[in-house]
This record gives C-alpha cells, sequence and structure tokens, in this order.
C-alpha cells in the first residue's frame, strides 16, 4: 500500500503507556452470563465495544461515570504514522462524498491505548476485543497489537488489510452521523435475540461497504492500492466472518447467533463498496440477499 509521504491526522488520543482503566462500567439492568458471551462475541473483530452491547442488551440506562485517560502527542514511529495517515484519508474522502451530497462530515477521534482504556459511554474498553466504535463519544479505539493477532492468529496481515480495519470502524462513524446507529438501537431493544442479531450482521456489513467506498475514492485520488492489497483484504474479510470464527472456536455454525455475517457476505460487501465506490450501493438493511 503507498501512503508514505501523505498528510496524518491530527484529531488522535495517544493514550499508551498510561496504564490503561478499571472494569466494565455499564449502566442499566443486569446483565447474565449469557449475554456477557453474547457480547464479547458479537464484538470480538470489528465491532463496537462489548460495553455498548451490555448495555443495549441489559436495557439501556446512563453508562457509568469513567475518568479519562490522560493522552499525549502520538509518536513518531513508522506504524502510529501509518495509522495517522489511513486516518486522513478516510477524513479527506469522507468529507468529499458527504460535501458532494449537501452534508458536513465531522471526522471521530482516534484513541490509541495498550491493554485497556476508558470511553464516555461505552465502558472500558480492551484490547482482547479487537478495534472498536464507540457512537457515545464518536471515538475510534484501538490497540496496534491488535494487527499482530490477525496475522498469528489468522495469518492475515498487511498495511492495506490494516487499514480496511480502520476504514470499517470510521464506517461505523458514518453511520452514526447519518442516524442509522440510533435507528438501529432502537429497533434492537424490541426484537428478539435471534431478530437483533440479523440487524446487526447488516450494520457490520454495510460497515464493510463504506470501507469498500472509501478505498476506492481514495484510491482515485492517491493511487494508493498495489498488486495483491486487496486480494489481503478480502482474505481478512473472509478469515473473520462469523462463519469462519465459529467453526473454529467451537467446530460448529450457529447461524442465529451471527452478527457480523459470514465470510462470503463480508467479501460481498466490501467488494461491492470497492468497485462501486457508491453509498447508495451499501444499502444492506433493504438488501434482499446479503
Amino acid at each position: 500500500m503507498r501512503w508514505e509521504g501523505n498528510e496524518e491526522s491530527s484529531n488522535v488520543e495517544d493514550r499508551r503507556g498510561g496504564g490503561g482503566g478499571g472494569g466494565f462500567g455499564i449502566g442499566g439492568g443486569t446483565v447474565g452470563i449469557g449475554t456477557i458471551a453474547i457480547a464479547l462475541l458479537g464484538s470480538w473483530f470489528f465491532g463496537v465495544s462489548p460495553g455498548t452491547i451490555l448495555n443495549l442488551l441489559s436495557g439501556g440506562g446512563s453508562p457509568a461515570h469513567v475518568q479519562q485517560a490522560p493522552s499525549h502527542p502520538p509518536a513518531n514511529d513508522r506504524e502510529t504514522k501509518f495509522v495517522l495517515t489511513v486516518l486522513r484519508f478516510t477524513e479527506t474522502t469522507w468529507t468529499q462524498i458527504f460535501k458532494a451530497n449537501g452534508a458536513t462530515y465531522t471526522p471521530p477521534t482516534l484513541v490509541l491505548y495498550d491493554n485497556r482504556t476508558p470511553t464516555q459511554g461505552c465502558g472500558t474498553g480492551e484490547s482482547a476485543v479487537g478495534p472498536f466504535y464507540c457512537p457515545a463519544d464518536r471515538k475510534v479505539y484501538l490497540d496496534l497489537s491488535f494487527f499482530n493477532l490477525m496475522q498469528q492468529r489468522f495469518h492475515v496481515g498487511g498495511e492495506f488489510t490494516q487499514a480496511y480495519v480502520i476504514a470499517h470502524e470510521v464506517g461505523h462513524h458514518v453511520q452514526n452521523l447519518l442516524g442509522i446507529s440510533g435507528k438501529v438501537d432502537s429497533m434492537r431493544r424490541r426484537l428478539s435475540e435471534t431478530e437483533a442479531n440479523a440487524l446487526s450482521v447488516r450494520v457490520e456489513l454495510q460497515a464493510d461497504c463504506f470501507a469498500g467506498v472509501w478505498a476506492y475514492h481514495t484510491n482515485e485520488a492517491k493511487q494508493i492500492i498495489e498488486q495483491g492489497d486487496v486480494e489481503s483484504a478480502l482474505a481478512a474479510a473472509s478469515a473473520i466472518g462469523d462463519d469462519a470464527l465459529q467453526r473454529q472456536s467451537r467446530g460448529e455454525v450457529v447461524p442465529d447467533s451471527f452478527t457480523h455475517g459470514t465470510s462470503a457476505q463480508r467479501v460481498r460487501w466490501f467488494t461491492k463498496g470497492l468497485q462501486t465506490g457508491s453509498v447508495d450501493q451499501c444499502n444492506t438493511f433493504e438488501a434482499r440477499q446479503l
């Protein structure tokens, strides 16, 4: 992936080395073991914080107060510079897309952290659950060690794959700005567990499609994609499908518990965004076939 020499984002909080925060701070309702299991499975790869899921599944309520973690200017190593450059790519691309549709794009803040960190509204983020977006504070949370985990556990990696991960989380921010997240959360509270899971799948697949839209427009402007990049990103999308994850972890597939979509679905929707560059093509909620 070609990225070096491009502008870096300043919308960053670097909390690494700050010691992290405490346990989940979730308000409202009661949470049982089954709910926790659903939340951790649903958030393990490319979803929201388990705190967000737990809060929704337990009936909502006001989030517990969490003290803000200290931050400092971001480091200047290659990995950090890469992440900040990708974030800037997303800011530029989505600003242009929103402007073309008569709207204003407000970018999210990226929080870099180690191990765990407090959020304002989504409990405590932990590196074990992977990158996530918190709609309450409009921040993307990322422990860079996750990229090593992807390589070690699923044998997928490369910078464009990492960019796809970041772009997917920014896709959730776009959903939040468009009002999609709020509508989905409201609907989910009135649905059965199976129906809520099915709705979550459409949310995640749309974020995959938005990541593809980002890649299309950024490549048009900056020619960032090199040979093998798309293949590596598609391999990552396939590796983190619900069916692949369940087959690896439990030896069987339970479709009713899917929250992110199958490998084939994730590949299909990322590819659709990448090939068309059209937000209109990412309407997973009205798609008859995912």
